[in-house]
């Protein structure tokens, strides 16, 4: 669990006064929409309730980012950003800025000057929606895009982990719901608190960054608190029972956080997010017999136990699944001990146009380098996964998550996008 302590709020607040800034119309200056609220992994204790229940602040500063190995919150609003200015320091600006709105921000505090009490002609430094709001443990959490590194001369920097995904069999990605530059994951325990941070992220960043897409989600699928009750997806099972614990520092280390060994030093403390838009099928797998929900997940529906066995954290016996099963695909011990950490969310958008719903999963998996993670266990799970009849990918982007802020003088992206780093 990450350190829940505030952040230092002493540190001066860039002012609107000269009209530019915190989001002046047009003059912006900031970056698109992403945070980077850091914190360390560090043994779960009894506070994680209390902070819950209290609306409590997550740590800025640490050595990794906050949003990952942080105790899953319950509500997400994700954005993916193109860049549009091609100049680096008005970019670098941008993200200084960013960083000190989400230093406010995840602190329960308003960004820059607030949203009432300046200046009559010019704009408020905040939108206002989350006066009044706890922090609700907000996290923000940044990433590079493949495409951020050819836009700045940075194709040197790009790490080789950072690779295009390909394509994997019953794909329908929609490029409108694919890629960018850079994206932002805010998640928190209150809606408003996290449409909230990434509304001013991306005014901050007006003019230098544009919302390429974004995905509101709801009812967490994972948990890295592996303590706490295992959530449900929207077919109604329990997934990802054996995640990554953010108290496991073994397992972070070896399967989450980035290495100076690695080959790109500048990510050290960082790492990989894989991001998954899935459809779900909800009206054929509705009419679906309870045994084949069972067969096709390989667990009980109630308990959430596997197949033959009593209870849900039950050591898994695979060869007593279907062959297809999706349990006994994507369990480490039939990839070669491939594992990753997922903090995916269930999303609902309306209807298709048909009369059926626009629901799924958004899938949000944090590796220490996908080409040993991610794609290796999509691949398997493509080709024979029972639950392929059910589910579509329509979206998909892959980002570098760079390390934690250090302290009041870092800022994110400083280890990419400056040599003394």
């Amino acid at each position: 669990m990450t350190d829940t302590t505030t952040t230092d709020s002493a540190s001066p607040a860039p002012s609107r006064r000269a009209l530019i800034g915190w989001g002046g119309a047009g003059l912006a200056l900031g970056a698109a929409a992403a945070g980077g609220a850091v914190a360390i992994a560090r043994p779960h204790d009894d506070t994680e309730s209390a902070q819950a229940a209290t609306g409590g602040a997550v740590a800025f500063h640490g050595a990794h980012q906050a949003g990952i190995a942080t105790a899953v919150q319950d509500r997400l609003h994700f954005a993916a950003f193109d860049v549009k200015t091609t100049e680096r320091a008005a970019l670098v600006q941008m993200l200084k800025d960013w960083t000190e709105a989400a230093r406010r921000m995840t602190a329960g505090r308003a960004v820059g000057e607030g949203a009432f009490g300046g200046l009559a002609e010019a704009p408020p430094d905040d939108t206002g929606e989350a006066l009044g709001l706890k922090p609700s443990r907000l996290t923000l959490t940044i990433g590079f895009g493949p495409s951020f590194f050819e836009k700045f001369g940075l194709a040197d920097k790009r790490p080789d982990a950072l690779v295009d995904l390909p394509h994997f069999p019953g794909d329908n990605l929609e490029k409108s719901r694919s890629g960018g530059d850079l994206c932002v994951q805010a998640c928190a325990d209150d809606p408003q608190v996290a449409v909230h941070a990434i509304r001013n992220l991306a005014r901050i960043g007006f003019g230098k960054v544009a919302v390429r897409w974004s995905q509101l989600g709801f009812g967490k699928t994972s948990s890295t608190t592996p303590d706490a009750q295992t959530p449900r997806n929207l077919f109604g099972f329990k997934d990802g029972t054996s995640n990554i614990a953010g108290t496991e520092t073994d397992r972070l280390k070896k399967f989450v956080w980035a290495d100076d060994g690695d080959g790109s030093d500048w990510m050290a403390g960082g790492s990989y997010l894989v991001a998954r838009r899935i459809r779900m099928n909800i009206e054929t797998w509705d009419r679906t017999s309870l045994q084949e929900q069972e067969d096709v997940f390989g667990r009980d529906k109630g308990e959430g136990a596997p197949a033959g066995k009593a209870k849900e954290h039950d050591k898994p016996f695979l060869k007593a699944m279907k062959p297809t099963a999706h349990v006994r695909l994507a369990h480490p011990e039939a990839n070669d001990g491939i594992t990753i950490l997922r903090r995916g969310y269930s999303f609902t958008d309306g209807t298709d146009g048909l009369g059926r719903l626009d629901a799924g999963l958004f899938f949000l998996a944090y590796q220490r380098d996908p080409r040993k993670g991610f794609i290796p266990l999509q691949r398997r799970l493509a080709a024979s996964d029972a639950l392929n009849e059910y589910i579509q990918h329509v979206g998909s982007a892959v980002f570098a998550i760079p390390p934690g802020v250090r302290d009041q003088n870092d800022w994110w992206g400083r280890t990419l996008l400056t040599e003394e780093a």
